[in-house]
């Protein structure tokens, strides 16, 4: 009989639910806003743009400029329809004008109280109160001030029964604190969903958080394993800026690349992430659930549970092993940068002339029940590319992502996995030599690489049981 974990996990592995996104942008200061929001639109498609509100920015956080999101939406009004060819399912441009507002221009917890509503505070209560069973994820690329204000108007204005019902169907990802509202929020809202690396910049704060690893490599990140060339404004101009109306409107970065990115790569659906489990991880990064101590660039103590910074350790280009939670993210950055190139191809050439990525096909379970000793076998041999493109295959134990612990570290597989580089694949499952003995779960990921222009890659995810 399968219990009802294995149900649960087997539902969240094929989940291919589109998510909903609320954006909370501090657009037109920092370029990198600018730049994150025309890869979103890239994928506009798979998510569900229910806001897009720009928040207060500039040296005195008085300045709002929603102007910035319209003119990006209206160049991506002049590749949609070209868009389409290549992928089905994306908004027109009038639908995500329609989304577009703004909060009033008032910074931290001022902009929080009685008389403080805005248009975007309100455009987000109507959203979570929408009847969808979704959650709705709210993306926070500034302060998150709007999102403060709408849980402070629903606590005064309905009952805890609702406040809480509002509560659950919300889920929080900032880009670190960058007002005092994110850990008033968070104290006064203790079952919030909400991931963020707390602190701020002055404070040191940013060098600290896991988001800074799309592009922080030699900025606030200060870290290496990764590729840097391919974040550089030499790598975008080839890339992204010279590609069409929208990648007009993509401009160079002054510190970094794209900050606020990772916010939304989690929710693309390219078979690694689970929106729902950060701890799983994916291209926006891993994340714990637990409670930090106290740093000095944090702007309070925090008082709850949240989801945090948690190690990855990858082997970096550097030939060196890297063990930080920067890696949990740059791990990833050949593929999600080649996605955004083929995407931005997409804007601007036939459906023949771009590439488009493999299709893995499992043709087993995701979700397998085993013991020590067992003999797993592993098969994607089904998998298929649209363009007719060869195909690479790559298995590999996300260790960091299972409860079981496991040994033989540094070899960069922690179990060893016969013919990983082929469609079929198998492994033995070992002893362990760290407690709970033997028991837990293991996450096997099969990256599926394709052989275009840029080259593609989609992932499945295979989670071994091992039982007494």
């Amino acid at each position: 009989m399968t219990s009802v974990f294995a149900k649960n996990i087997e539902q969240q592995l094929s989940n291919n639910e589109k998510p909903r996104l609320f954006v909370l942008t501090d657009i037109g200061g920092d370029p990198d806003d600018q730049m994150s929001m025309v890869r979103l639109l890239t994928y506009a498609n798979q998510i569900d743009i229910e806001g897009l509100v720009a928040t207060p920015q500039g040296p005195k956080k008085d300045q709002i400029e929603p102007e910035q999101i319209t003119r990006i939406v209206e160049a991506y009004g002049k590749v949609r329809d070209n868009l389409i060819l290549h992928e089905p399912g994306y908004p027109t441009a009038d639908y995500l004008l329609s989304k577009i507002s703004q909060s009033i221009p008032v910074h931290d917890m001022a902009g929080v109280g009685k008389g403080k509503d805005s248009a975007g505070s309100d455009l987000l209560i109507k959203a979570v109160d929408r009847m969808d069973k979704r959650p709705l994820w709210v993306n926070v690329w500034g302060g998150p001030n709007v999102l403060a204000q709408a849980l402070w108007k629903v606590r005064a204005t309905r009952t805890a029964t609702e406040l809480q019902a509002f509560v659950a169907k919300l889920r929080v990802y900032a880009i670190s604190d960058q007002d005092d509202s994110g850990p008033w929020i968070r104290k006064e809202f203790p079952e919030l969903f909400y991931i963020v690396t707390p602190g701020i910049n002055a404070g040191g704060g940013f060098h600290h958080a896991t988001w800074i690893a799309i592009g922080g490599d030699k900025f606030h990140g200060r870290f290496g394993g990764a590729d840097f060339e391919l974040v550089s404004n030499e790598w975008l101009k080839r890339n992204i800026h010279e590609k069409g109306p929208l990648g007009a409107v993509y401009p160079s970065w002054e510190y970094m690349m794209e900050g606020d990115t990772p916010a939304f790569l989690n929710l693309i659906n390219n078979g690694l992430s689970s929106p729902e489990n950060p701890n799983w991880g994916g291209w926006g990064g891993r994340y714990e659930l637990y409670t930090p101590k106290k740093e000095k660039w944090f702007l309070e103590e925090e008082t709850r549970p949240i989801w945090t910074n948690a190690q990855d350790e990858v082997l970096g280009n550097d030939g060196e092993w890297h063990t930080t939670n920067h890696a949990s993210i740059w791990r990833w950055r050949e593929a999600y940068q080649n996605d955004f190139a083929a995407r931005m191809d997409w804007t601007i050439k036939p459906y023949k002339e771009a590439n488009h990525p493999p299709v893995p096909k499992l043709n087993h379970p995701a979700y397998i029940v085993a013991k020590v000793g067992d003999r797993v076998e592993l098969d994607a041999s089904n998998s298929t590319d649209p363009d007719g493109d060869a195909l690479s295959y790559h298995w590999f134990v996300y260790e960091e992502a299972g409860t079981r612990g496991m040994s033989n570290s540094r070899t960069g597989l922690k179990h060893d996995i016969n013919n990983f580089d082929q469609p079929k694949a198998w492994f033995n499952v070992k002893t362990s030599r760290v407690m709970p003995p033997g028991t837990g779960t293991m996450h096997f990921i099969l990256a599926v690489t394709d052989h275009g222009t840029p080259r593609l890659t989609r992932y499945q995810r295979v989670i071994v049981d091992v039982t007494p």
